[in-house]
């Protein structure tokens, strides 16, 4: 039977809940155990699919294609199992399930209520879809206090009395800042926080203190006291150096062995060996390469988070530091072009949407091109490779996207009907939804013997995740064969060009899908290691 863990957050936000889940859960996992982590978003939207990246970061794509926060991406990344569309919920989407069953009758005209009608079909998804996980970790989005987490925190509330007491654990993330004026730090937060959260009637099992220094044992003996937790269950989470140490540092801080006794299960000396070498390369690499990401949402780090580790991954397995050069694409242009981008050892331009500062990414693409810079274009970044390639080698001035304009030469157009992953027909047109209704999840692909992407893959056939509306027109191949630019992969079908390279140039790859979503610290991404490579190759040249 599975055993259930609740992480709660107070004080403020982004005090890294999902890393701590990810972290607990990859200890749990060292200790032998089978674990499952889970996001409960309170917003209202049904994903956060049609979300500005500002708004709540990247979007993470399942390979049963759901869009999802970004904190799945940290559960996948940390422990290797493959997140599910079952392991992320909304308000909106517990909320349109309920008006769906309302509209049916379902209900046999019974008032539709928050409890126990919304507290239920929560319930129901903690649960769902759980079959031999000895562990289900279930992060609560938003911060205690927030109105809509509310039912969220009533629904664990209930879930602890209906499921024997003793199999689940309520885990609060909490902040203990450090007040420069008295020289002190306070613990009232933390206090306040913890009195919320036993106001909703839930008693916290295990504190976990986010500082960014020591907390004294005094101080944490004083917030056991007025938290009514276990001194041994306030547990400190200092700021580490990078994401790869917090496993090591909660091991440290005994976070396994607090939540293995609750469970009255025995804990072993695990080796965190694993670890230790990740941060190594990391923290102590034999070189440093920098690479432009040239895109429009370079204001918010968590607006590429999967594609800055993807990165990071590239480095740790080249044994390099990689520093990430954000270049806003709306500000370049012929004049700027070259400063911008000076001390790039290799240019990236990501997955994105919209006109707003595609000419400047596709000036970015240009310079790569004719450079002999290693250029990697994610999605959007493959468009608008081909697009310039179609304008500045092939000669078609108006090459464009229907995406921008009706223009005479679309290079890149809406896709209005294809075979999903599970292989069945999907349709839309340009009045159909924004939200799910891209070609979005795990997809097979083809490569081509001998061509570049092939080499670095080692494989003839590949699956790889995406998330696009728009696809590459394979009309001009062959035009573009002459000049040396190659569509050097395909769906299985031959339609949909997946990947393109240039023969005679050192690295220039674009792709359609992500491949970022599936790199790991432990398994870094083929494609992620071959770019670093390239851009580390270079960085002797310049």
């Amino acid at each position: 039977m599975a055993r259930y863990i609740f992480v709660t957050g107070g004080v403020v936000s982004s005090l890294g809940k999902g890393l701590a889940s990810a972290s607990l859960a990859s200890l749990l996992q060292h200790h032998g155990y089978k674990v499952r982590i889970r996001k409960l978003d309170p917003y209202l939207n049904v994903d956060p699919g049609t979300m500005s990246p500002y708004q709540h970061g990247e979007v993470y794509v399942t390979d049963d294609g759901a869009e999802t926060d970004l904190d799945l991406g940290h559960y996948e990344r940390f422990t290797g199992v493959t997140s599910k569309q079952s392991d992320n919920i909304t308000s909106g989407r517990v909320y349109q399930k309920i008006i769906n069953k309302e509209r049916k009758g379902e209900y046999l005209g019974a008032t539709v209520q928050v409890i126990p009608h919304v507290t239920n079909e929560i319930k129901a998804f903690i649960s769902n879809d759980i079959h031999d996980e000895d562990f289900v970790i279930c992060e609560i989005g938003g911060t205690i206090g927030d109105i809509e987490s509310l039912p969220f925190i009533e629904a664990i509330r209930q879930f602890h009395n209906d499921n024997d007491r003793s199999n689940s654990l309520f885990l609060h993330v909490t902040l203990v800042p450090y007040i420069d004026s008295s020289g002190e730090l306070k613990t009232k937060p933390t206090q306040h926080s913890v009195k919320e959260l036993r106001s909703l009637g839930i008693q916290p099992n295990i504190l976990l203190c986010r500082s960014d220094r020591e907390i004294p044992r005094e101080e944490r003996k004083k917030i056991g006291l007025f938290c009514n937790v276990s001194q041994d269950c306030v547990i400190q989470a200092i700021n580490a150096d990078t994401i790869y140490e917090v496993p090591m540092n909660l091991k440290n801080e005994g976070l396994d062995k607090r939540v293995l006794d609750y469970f009255h299960l025995e804990s072993k000396n695990i080796d965190l060996k694993m670890w230790s070498q990740v941060s190594k390369h990391v923290l102590e690499p034999d070189g440093e390469v920098t690479i432009g990401i040239v895109g429009k949402y370079t204001g918010l780090a968590d607006a590429y988070k999967s594609l800055n580790e993807a990165l990071s991954h590239g480095g740790i397995f080249n044994n390099v530091k990689v520093h990430l050069k954000w270049v806003e694409s709306e500000e370049l242009n012929k004049s700027n072009i070259r400063e911008k981008l000076t001390g790039c050892h290799g240019i990236l331009v990501p997955g994105g949407f919209g006109e707003r500062g595609a000419e400047g990414k596709i000036l970015a693409i240009n310079y790569a091109r004719t450079t002999n810079i290693p250029y990697f274009g994610i999605c959007f970044g493959m468009q608008l490779a081909v697009i310039e390639m179609a304008r500045n080698i092939l000669g078609i001035k108006d090459a464009n996207s229907s995406e921008f304009s009706n223009c005479s030469n679309s290079i890149v157009g809406l896709m209005t009907e294809w075979s999903n992953s599970q292989n069945k027909i999907e349709k839309r047109s340009e009045n159909s939804d924004l939200g799910g209704t891209m070609r979005l999840g795990a997809y097979k692909a083809k490569l081509k013997k001998g061509s570049k992407v092939h080499g670095i893959y080692q494989s003839e056939n590949i699956t790889e995740r995406h998330r696009h509306r728009y696809e590459v027109n394979s009309k001009f191949e062959e035009q573009f064969e002459k000049e040396g630019v190659l569509f050097s992969g395909y769906s299985p079908d031959g339609l949909l060009p997946e990947t393109v390279e240039i023969k005679d140039h050192p690295w220039f790859i674009g792709v359609q899908f992500h491949p970022e979503l599936k790199s790991k610290p432990f398994d870094p991404h083929p494609l992620f290691k071959s770019f670093i490579n390239a851009a580390k190759i270079n960085s002797r040249l310049v």
